[in-house]
């Protein structure tokens, strides 16, 4: 048991939690917006480079790359939060994903405990429930320290299926070779990745989007079941998110609301990182177990 003052805890993710620099106002924290090079040229999401304008820099064939965010940024923001707060959790995506998460964790080390890095394995809209669950903890009392812990021992907690519209990028990428593209491409097949814990996975291959989709919702229905404890509304976190696929996102839901009625279903474009790997007309469903 802790006497005295409770500490205020500043809650920080970043842009590939989806939480846009507005949003982040409005709920009372605080986003680190992730760096991307186009042509060379360094732009910020949600500051210097919006998701409109970053799918015309794809469609035009720009060279568009991640990047992590320099050591001086993050540093600049924990300080200017540490003015306002005694203590910040930070929230970064997925270590398995970047590199951010291990540089922030060692940046942090000179902070004498006042930030407390997550490494939990998350990445866009279950990214942002973890930033929401870390705000709802520190509206309970719960220190800096506490919030990590438990966030870390929720991590596998969450589900990612996403169905991609094409395999250009995956071999632009180099992550698959052009002659499986070619083939993936010539058959018409709609690859279905997951994101379990740390690992963006390949899942299952689908003849066409409507079997993509019924792929997803079987299987994150199967770990609603067997994994979280049940597909109710009052257990889960039910979510989708697109890139550059607002309608398709949309009729999703309504179709999903027809399995999971009384659910309610929150849907985010997917966070440029993930994007840039993918590229357009993707879809994903997303579920977390509330804490």
């Amino acid at each position: 048991m802790r006497y005295g003052k409770v500490a205020k805890v500043g809650i920080i993710t970043d842009s590939n939690s989806g939480i846009t620099q507005k949003q982040a106002k409005d709920l009372g924290l605080y986003v680190l917006p992730m760096p991307f090079m186009v042509n060379e040229e360094t732009y910020f999401e949600d500051i210097s480079l919006s998701q409109e304008e970053f799918y015309e820099r794809l469609a035009n064939g720009d060279n568009v790359v991640t990047s992590q965010p320099s050591l001086e940024s993050v540093m600049n923001l924990w300080d200017s939060v540490l003015k306002e707060c005694d203590e910040i959790v930070h929230i970064p995506m997925s270590s398995g994903l970047s590199g951010s998460c291990q540089s922030a964790m060692m940046l942090a080390q000179d902070y004498e405990g006042k930030v407390q890095v997550v490494n939990n394995q998350r990445i866009s809209v279950t990214q942002r429930q973890s930033a929401l669950d870390a705000l709802q903890l520190a509206k309970d009392g719960k220190s800096a320290e506490e919030i990590k812990t438990f966030l870390e021992e929720d991590r596998f907690n969450s589900s990612i299926y996403i169905m991609l519209d094409t395999l250009y990028y995956l071999k632009k990428g180099g992550r698959i070779t052009p002659a499986a593209a070619a083939l993936g491409t010539l058959l018409k097949l709609k690859p279905v990745l997951q994101i379990q814990g740390d690992k963006l996975d390949a899942f299952a291959k689908a003849r066409t989007s409507s079997q993509g989709k019924s792929i997803m919702i079987n299987a994150i229905k199967n770990d609603m079941i067997n994994r979280f404890g049940g597909a109710d509304k009052d257990n889960i976190w039910l979510q989708i998110a697109h890139s550059h696929n607002v309608e398709a996102a949309e009729a999703l839901k309504e179709e999903l609301l027809g399995i999971f009625p009384g659910f309610d279903i929150h849907i985010d474009p997917l966070s440029l990182s993930i994007a840039c790997h993918i590229g357009p007309g993707s879809l994903a469903i997303a579920c977390c177990k509330k804490i």
